[in-house]
Order: structure tokens, then C-alpha cells, then sequence
């Protein structure tokens, strides 16, 4: 089901990266199945990060319980070319 007020703009796409916990995606974006099959397109969508997830690849909140500790945040490109100079 699509809601109407979802951007079609892939402008208007966010991804959070969440400290220790998951991916939030605001926007539209479609999320695939392994099948092929499409989810439910949502306004914001969480997905694991952890791997612990009932849900999967739906956040579920497992990441606190299990103490999740996500690896050091990602380096600009920028950043990452100059390392290996």
C-alpha cells in the first residue's frame, strides 16, 4: 500500500545512520525481499543493523537488549584517500 503523501522525489531521501542501533530511511524508497517481493512502502523505514532482528530486515529494538556496538562511524572519501597517500 502506497501512502499519497510519500515524495516521489529520490531527492527527498534521507538515510540516518543511528548510533548503535539502525538505518533510518525517510522517503521512498522500495525494500525487496530476497524473493523479489516488495514490502509495504512506509514514510520511514528502521532496518537492522544488529542482525538480531525478528523482524528482519525490519528493525525490531533487539540492538538495546543485546548491547549492540556498532564498528567506528564511516570516514569521508575524502578522508579515506588520504589514508592510503
Amino acid at each position: 500500500m502506497s501512502h499519497g503523501n510519500i515524495s516521489k522525489n529520490p531527492e527527498d531521501v534521507t538515510i540516518t545512520v543511528r548510533p548503535n542501533g539502525p538505518y533510518v530511511i525517510t522517503g521512498t524508497v522500495k525494500v525487496i525481499d530476497t524473493d523479489g517481493n516488495p514490502y509495504e512502502e512506509r514514510e520511514v523505514i528502521k532496518l537492522c543493523r544488529c542482525g538480531a532482528s525478528k523482524t528482519k530486515p525490519f528493525c525490531d529494538g533487539e540492538h538495546s537488549r543485546i548491547g549492540f556496538a556498532a564498528a567506528e562511524q564511516a570516514v569521508a572519501d575524502s578522508e579515506r584517500d588520504n589514508a592510503g597517500a
